[in-house]
């Protein structure tokens, strides 16, 4: 919000003349006018002082400029593109997660398409899956003990599988108002549904326990949509971006944005013309590694985040990254 400036009123001097300034002055009282000539030191403390003086001035409407112009600054991430694996191009991935010895699980999306899969990380050879009923449109996928949990579109239905043998264990009923994203810390569920809100869910009664609106200076990030949890933090797709918003599950603040354009613009350029947006993050955290993947991809990469070497203009965060997105 811009600061508002108060201009400060002049005030009104008199106008009056001094009955002085029209009499005779006795030239036997111009001793008492003679000009004195300051004495050096004088002199060079007054220099001093306005040397000063102008310093501080200039220090001053230069710290200022800074500050204005790192306002205008975001925390953009840069990344190095560590590897890229084989993945299954009639993948509308919709949640994706690395549940350890190069395994990942995925949840894709499409009715009559949709379905839970364990997929072998290096070759991208779906193993085992478990195709769902055609009424039903998978979305966010996450793993909490055994238990594989899954969201689906436009209904509040949500499922539980045996991840040895995605088996159905048990249908839920979530409190979201759409099933878009999940994701866990091991204790708590992270839901999104495609609206600004990241909801804190407990997966034993499936209420929600907590509420947040992710915000970023002063903007609502709408299409919230896959999930996932890295290092105390919550990591959002942004649908129908290439943007991925680092968030803070304690107040809903983004703490910093990793911009991936270049993944889906070399995609293209290969000639894979059939593929729709960014979707999919995984992280391995014994090893650290971080996946990325998107709606029928032929590949998913592993990428590495590096912090930000400078600071982009907002305008292309805002450009990029708040599609929907409103003040609040």
């Amino acid at each position: 919000m811009a600061s508002k400036s108060f201009k400060k009123k002049p005030t009104k001097r008199s106008s009056s003349s001094s009955s002085s300034s029209s009499s005779y002055m006795d030239p036997s009282h111009l001793s008492r006018f003679t000009y004195k000539k300051p004495p050096p030191v004088v002199l060079i403390f007054v220099f001093v002082c306005f040397v000063c003086f102008v310093s501080l001035l200039v220090i001053s409407s230069s710290t200022l400029s800074k500050l204005a112009y790192n306002n205008k600054k975001s925390n953009a991430y840069g990344i190095e593109l560590v590897n890229e694996f084989p993945h299954d191009p009639r993948a509308f991935t919709q949640g994706l997660l690395y549940a350890g010895n190069n395994t990942l699980f995925e949840s894709t999306g499409l009715n009559g398409r949709s379905s839970v899969r364990r997929v072998a990380l290096e070759t991208g050879e779906v193993e085992e899956i478990k195709t769902m009923d055609y009424a039903y449109f998978g979305e966010g996928l996450t793993l909490l003990g055994e238990r594989l949990f899954q969201v689906t579109w436009l209904k509040k239905t949500g499922f539980i599988y045996d991840r040895n043998n995605l088996s159905k264990v048990q249908e839920f009923t979530h409190q979201m108002k759409d099933g878009w994203g999940l994701a866990t810390d091991g204790k708590v569920l992270f839901g999104s549904d495609g609206t600004s809100t990241l909801y804190q869910i407990d997966p034993q009664t499936f209420k929600v326990t907590q509420q947040n609106i992710v915000k970023y200076k002063g903007y609502e990030i709408q299409y919230l949509n896959e999930l996932e949890f890295i290092n105390g933090e919550v990591w959002a797709n942004v649908w129908q971006t290439d943007c991925i918003a680092r968030i803070s599950h304690k107040d809903g603040m983004v703490l910093g944005w990793i911009l991936l354009p270049h993944l889906r613009e070399g995609l293209f350029a290969a000639g894979n013309n059939g593929i729709d947006v960014l979707n999919g993050i995984a992280w391995d955290g014994e090893k650290k590694r971080l996946f990325v993947t998107g709606k029928l991809w032929p590949k998913l990469y592993e990428i590495k985040v590096h912090p930000p070497k400078e600071q982009i203009d907002d305008s292309l965060i805002e450009r990029f990254c708040l599609l929907g997105a409103h003040n609040f």
